[in-house]
């Protein structure tokens, strides 16, 4: 039971990064209907750019190594969220228009064309992810937690909270939410409907790649094929919270990630990708929509 309850707790900590990519998914098709496959690589591309940073932070020696890896992180989502709107604009609004097929197989494009370049540019091989914080272990009962468990988990929850305050607060979150629901009539009210859709790309970009520069720091590994898999998780997240809906991605992203560590703690590690897809049929079934997705009929 105690090795169960601190997978649960390591689960809480793995979820939080799939809930952040999950975020990104849901917000993108929540306002244009897009399942934008090459999210998992933009994670990919994040925690590259934090790779070359923070090396680069250590070898000038101009930064203590916290400082580093935080400013590594700020700038990784800010060059992904630049890739994300580039992205939209040359591969996705051209076909706006166009059948949802067109679309899907558009971004499944995308999705290996990163995947090549960066294999091509910096090779297929695996890289240590640079430890700029020193690990430390705290022991609350038998539950064992690392500083950088705790360190994903704050960021994860501080850009969660900061997203749904530009969603619900801001000007341009108010337009977001005026584009999902209908982006002619948005149009009509004087919403700049490709603005926002460009915004919402860079905004799940960034959380994108605080993803990949967190995972590389939690398993001090790297390589130009590993958003392949959590993007599909992530999507799965997303549809099993409910897409479309930001809290239903957040819950889905820690419930993927729990249903991981705990299928580990039974013995089941070979077998925990097939254990979180036979979790989502079983959602679905009960509750088509997800767990916070509403059912929305739509003519035909």
């Amino acid at each position: 039971m105690e090795i169960m309850i601190q997978q649960l707790v390591n689960g809480l900590f793995l979820g939080s990064i799939y809930a952040l990519m999950a975020l990104g998914y849901t917000m993108v098709y929540g306002i244009i209907g897009l399942i934008n496959f090459a999210h998992g690589d933009i994670y990919m591309i994040g925690s590259f750019v934090g790779y070359f940073l923070i090396n680069l932070f250590n070898t000038w020696k101009v930064l203590p190594n916290a400082w580093g890896f935080f400013i590594a992180l700020a700038v990784s989502m800010v060059v992904c969220a630049i890739l994300g709107v580039v992205i939209e604009f040359l591969a996705y609004r051209p076909l706006r228009k166009s059948e949802r097929i067109t679309a899907l197989i558009t971004a499944i494009g995308v999705s290996y064309l990163l995947q090549n370049l960066m294999i091509y540019f910096f090779s297929a091989d695996s890289r240590p992810f640079p430890q700029s914080i020193l690990r430390k272990s705290y022991s609350l009962g038998f539950i064992n937690v690392s500083n950088v468990q705790l360190l994903i988990l704050l960021v994860s929850v501080t850009l969660m909270i900061l997203l749904q305050l530009i969603i619900k607060t801001t000007k341009m979150g108010k337009a977001m939410r005026a584009v999902s629901v209908d982006s002619d009539a948005a149009q009509l009210m004087g919403i700049n409907v490709n603005r926002t859709i460009s915004f919402t790309f860079a905004l799940g970009s960034a959380m994108a790649a605080a993803g990949g520069v967190l995972i590389g720091l939690y398993y001090n590994s790297i390589d130009p094929m590993m958003g392949f898999t959590p993007g599909i998780k992530s999507f799965v997240a997303a549809v099993l919270g409910g897409i479309g809906s930001i809290p239903g991605a957040a819950l889905g992203g820690f419930a993927i990630g729990m249903v991981e560590t705990l299928a580990t703690a039974l013995g089941f590690s070979d077998f925990k990708d097939a254990l979180v897809y036979i979790v989502l049929i079983i959602i679905l079934l009960a509750k088509p929509a997800g767990i916070l997705g509403k059912n929305i009929k739509e003519k035909v």
